[in-house]
């Protein structure tokens, strides 16, 4: 798979990620049912995409974050 997000990109899903683990467990919004488990697979989608470095949907669309080399 070839990159197509930026770092910039990358660090903000793990900020939102991280957000949302937060969310997920830390606060009483969330702490059971439905959206709990919708925030940790969202964190997780968006960890394993800033990870990997390639969003699937970015591909679809034609979106490029990173810098062309």
């Amino acid at each position: 798979m070839k990159k197509n997000m930026g770092t910039v990109d990358r660090a903000a899903r793990i900020i939102v990620a991280l957000g949302l683990v937060f969310l997920a467990f830390g606060t009483g919004f969330a702490s059971a049912g439905l959206w709990h488990w919708l925030a940790l697979a969202v964190a997780g989608i968006f960890t394993l995409t800033a990870v990997v470095g390639n969003c699937p949907m970015y591909s679809i669309i034609g979106v490029k974050t990173c810098s062309t080399r």
